[in-house]
């Protein structure tokens, strides 16, 4: 895959883990535009995000919308925007500071893998199309 077709809406999370995994399927859920999905252990995630200069932490989720990458909490509230319902509201949480909001983040992050249990996330026939593998 080259990095100029890498699609926009791309979120890419940890395929070990259960609670990860999980959120992918919400996302699929809830979606009202396309998102992409890729593994963090997955040679596009690493190709994409060292082209963003950026080192993968398992513990992160990382989302690609319009060139610019964003993580943490900054991901989450950008993949809320583009969630049906009343999540978009979620947004009106930029306003406080990242390193407050990554606090309740990396709560969440650290202990994720006893949130949910490993699980193998296998999409649809119809959602296969939104996950990119190598």
């Amino acid at each position: 895959m080259e990095l100029n077709t890498s699609p926009d809406n791309l979120v890419f999370y940890d395929g070990d883990c259960g609670f990860c995994n999980s959120s992918v399927q919400f996302i699929l859920a809830k979606k009202k535009r396309p998102f992409y999905f890729t593994a963090l252990q997955s040679i596009t995630a690493k190709t994409i995000l060292e082209n963003h200069e950026t080192v993968i932490n398992m513990d992160t989720i990382y989302y690609l919308k319009g060139g610019k990458l964003y993580d943490r909490s900054s991901a989450v509230l950008q993949i809320a925007k583009g969630l049906k319902g009343g999540y978009p509201l979620l947004f009106s949480f930029y306003i406080v500071p990242k390193f407050i909001r990554d606090l309740f983040y990396n709560f969440i992050a650290t202990r994720r893998h006893k949130l949910r249990k490993k699980f193998c996330l296998i999409p649809s026939e119809k959602d296969a199309q939104y996950f990119l593998t190598n």
